[in-house]
């Protein structure tokens, strides 16, 4: 090892150790550092491990989703998974045929993420990610932008020593709709979004524009004992209690 190089090894009891080498200090230069230990087992390793394999497992499906990577986004998916949106509810593998027919009719989507959050027990794992998703049409004529505000929920589990999604559950927030040029007339009366739900009126009014069905029934902000059950359901599943 070089002068004052530092060398990171395992130690048998598994706990990191950061070395200095002694040998040959520059001049001026007292006593060797201490030995550093890190309070790091290897169980320790083996979370952090999972926790960045499903962090990544999430953030590639949405990744693929956008870049249409049909494909890589099919291989995030459990043979046996359910997805349920706004304007899908199917397994996994028919999500991705879906998406892939959506992009084909020009109703395209950006999903603008957040860190994701990742609950680690055993072989499974639940992952709640903040995302924006982003969507620009024309309606009536006018070029608009419509987001919407979700918390994008994973269940994953761990199936032939890898991870993949078995269950994709969005909780909606609220969304906006406006112009893509400020000074275009463009008018949305609070009737043409009346029947649909305060979480996401504006999508939902998007996609009935663009001839899809949107599920009125999904989890949001605006029916918290519904979100409530969600949580407890998830955390049931995953074998613990909700924080």
């Amino acid at each position: 090892m070089a002068d004052w190089e530092a060398a990171l090894r395992l130690k048998p009891t598994g706990t990191f150790v950061v070395a200095r080498s002694a040998a040959r200090r520059p001049a001026g230069v007292g006593r060797s550092t201490p030995t550093l230990a890190l309070p790091a087992t290897r169980r320790t390793i083996s979370i952090v491990g999972a926790v960045t394999e499903i962090s990544q497992l999430v953030l590639g499906e949405r990744q693929a989703r956008d870049r249409a990577w049909w494909d890589q986004m099919r291989s995030a998916y459990a043979t046996e998974s359910a997805v349920r949106l706004s304007w899908f509810t199917g397994s996994g593998p028919d999500f991705v045929t879906a998406s892939q027919q959506m992009v084909g009719r020009g109703d395209t989507a950006i999903h603008r993420l957040g860190p994701p959050v990742v609950r680690l027990n055993g072989d499974r794992a639940l992952v709640e990610l903040p995302a924006v998703i982003e969507l620009r049409t024309t309606l009536a004529g006018v070029e608009v932008d419509v987001e919407s505000r979700t918390r994008l929920c994973y269940r994953t589990e761990r199936q032939a020593g890898r991870w993949l999604i078995v269950a994709l559950d969005p909780i909606y927030e609220r969304d906006t709709l406006t112009p893509v040029y400020p000074g275009a007339e463009f008018t949305v009366t609070p009737a043409d979004v009346a029947s649909f739900r305060p979480a996401y009126r504006f999508l939902s009014h998007l996609l009935s524009q663009r001839g899809y069905t949107p599920d009125g029934d999904m989890y949001g902000d605006d029916r918290p004992d519904q979100v409530g059950e969600f949580y407890q359901h998830a955390f049931a599943w995953l074998g613990t209690s909700p924080p």
